[in-house]
């Protein structure tokens, strides 16, 4: 679990809880179930109205993404770049195939599997390249679908104080409820904006920085890849990837 990302969601209660605290308010007034039904239940709906059923999954999904440890370790995939290449000196291109049993990754297992097998330097990165900008093209769609939804999540919110007041309005006979129930109204509004502004776009903002840290780490993997192709030395390597690290 990412801890910096969990710390910044309970930040951002805090400061809302804090200030309406400190404004003398009550935290059960900033609970109204019907105003949460209708901001967050009409925000997934125009989400999914909007976009195509296998985007929606990957934002779900994505979600997730975002909460985990998910940044790559730049150095320790360059040592066992290093590593492989010695491998390959040594014992030949046919031995990576167990290191590509062993490996995790998927993208990296792929091109050791084509290391293995003998294929050059132009086919290695014709093939990666194409899973590259697939993998990037998909998560940034992903990514769109939750920052759309911070764009409607507001008008929602606008939505359901409108509906908070009409209902307000229709029971004008009980002139003591009339100012509870107009706050009440406005809750929703504060819902809307909230969840887009303190949720929405921020995660969605942080998964396109994952997938430009993952972008570039795949690049590294694949420059690696190619040198060791290309029959480069180790050391040769080395002080090539290192300017990724840098």
């Amino acid at each position: 679990m990412d801890f910096t990302a969990i710390l910044g969601v309970l930040i951002a209660l805090g400061a809302v809880l804090g200030g309406n605290f400190l404004e003398g308010g009550q935290l059960q007034e900033l609970l109204n179930v019907p105003a949460a039904v209708i901001v967050i239940g009409g925000t997934l709906a125009a989400a999914i109205i909007q976009s195509p059923r296998k985007d929606v999954v990957r934002a779900c999904k994505l979600l997730g993404w975002a909460f985990g440890r998910n940044q790559p370790d730049l150095s320790k995939n360059v040592d066992n770049l290093v590593s492989w290449c010695v491998i390959a000196r040594r014992k030949g291109l046919l031995a990576l195939e167990a290191e590509a049993e062993k490996e995790k990754d998927p993208f990296v297992r792929v091109g050791l599997f084509l290391l293995a097998d003998g294929k050059g330097p132009d086919i290695i990165r014709s093939t990666l390249e194409v899973e590259l900008v697939t993998q990037e093209q998909r998560d940034l769609q992903g990514a769109k679908v939750i920052e759309s939804m911070g764009g409607y999540a507001p008008t929602l919110g606008i939505i359901g104080a409108v509906l908070g007041l009409i209902h307000v309005m229709s029971n004008l006979s009980d002139p003591a409820g009339l100012g509870a129930g107009i706050a009440t109204a406005f809750v929703a509004t504060i819902y809307g904006i909230g969840i887009a502004n303190l949720f929405l776009i921020p995660v969605a903002n942080k998964i396109k920085s994952l997938v430009l840290m993952r972008y570039q780490h795949q690049e590294m993997v694949l420059d690696g890849l190619m040198s060791i192709a290309e029959g480069q030395n180790p050391k040769a390597i080395q002080q090539r990837l290192q300017g990724y690290l840098d």
